[in-house]
């Protein structure tokens, strides 16, 4: 029996709009309603992720920053939180200011998360952009969520969560091979291509993180085993959460690599409430024949 449903948000919640279809949010409640427990898992960071577990009216597990940190939305209790061990932090800041790469610092794991960068070169505006959004949806909060510094690495004493750089797809793909060559295994890096819009983002994290690592820290704070978890996803970042899982499911608009496994089950698109649609067909519908 299904006890734990662990769901991606972007591409999978989500539709293709950013918006969190009516149908996706009843099959949630109808869930919850038999007793089954809803975690939200994602590569945002928790702050940005938080929102939308209120909206759900949630105090669910975030596993947020692809599972570095794993925190409750509503009182901010803390789960687990895997750091980026400072040496790498340093190590991988070098790197990237060698590549004139714009870092996103991502800090505050006790709190409700810290976004902290220094300056944005004139061609980085995509990064601009996001920094524009967080601001806006952080609102009144946006001043204790978002610091600009004069200097990144004299900020940076302790152990991050997470550091993030962006830019164009052919600048990423660069900086990529850069950090493998230079960082090797310190850290783990989490690359997504965007081809077009000509945009890239890398997001640098503790090598032994992954979503899998978060889903396992609440399987444990709740009691459970994998076998009773089902895990919804669409992309690389989601495949150990998948695999962790008793039942995952790969969404239709899914990475190939997730959608031709033979050990995931497939459901529909995220324009198509394909979260919807497996709850209905996993949870709701076996909960109805018992």
């Amino acid at each position: 029996m299904i006890r734990l449903l662990a769901l991606d948000l972007d591409g999978t919640l989500l539709n293709s709009r950013g918006r969190l279809p009516e149908r996706n949010v009843r099959a949630v409640a109808a869930a919850r309603a038999q007793n089954v427990r809803v975690a939200l898992v994602t590569g945002r960071r928790f702050r940005d992720a938080r929102p939308l577990a209120l909206e759900l009216g949630l105090d669910v597990p975030v596993i947020a920053h692809n599972g570095a940190v794993t925190k409750h939305a509503r009182t901010l209790e803390t789960v687990a939180a895997i750091l980026l061990p400072l040496a790498a932090a340093r190590e991988v800041l070098r790197v990237g200011r060698e590549h004139h790469a714009d870092p996103l610092v991502s800090d505050d794991a006790e709190g409700a998360g810290l976004l902290i960068y220094d300056h944005i070169h004139e061609k980085n505006r995509p990064l601009a952009n996001y920094i524009e959004w967080a601001r806006r949806i952080h609102g009144a909060e946006a001043e204790q969520a978002i610091l600009r510094v004069e200097s990144v690495e004299q900020y940076l004493d302790h152990a991050p969560v997470h550091i993030t750089f962006s830019g164009t797809c052919a600048d990423t793909e660069h900086l990529v091979r850069a950090l493998e060559r230079e960082v090797g295994q310190s850290v783990k890096l989490m690359t997504t291509l965007y081809p077009r819009l000509d945009f890239g983002l890398i997001d640098i994290i503790h090598p032994e993180v992954s979503k899998g690592t978060g889903l396992a820290a609440v399987v444990a704070e709740y009691g459970l085993t994998p076998a009773e978890v089902m895990a919804v996803g669409d992309n690389h970042n989601d495949v150990e959460m998948l695999h962790y899982a008793g039942l995952g499911v790969a969404m239709g608009n899914a990475e190939p690599v997730l959608r031709d496994d033979p050990r995931f089950h497939v459901t529909a698109t995220n324009d198509e409430d394909g979260v919807a649609l497996a709850i209905e067909k996993y949870i709701l519908s076996t909960v109805s024949n018992q």
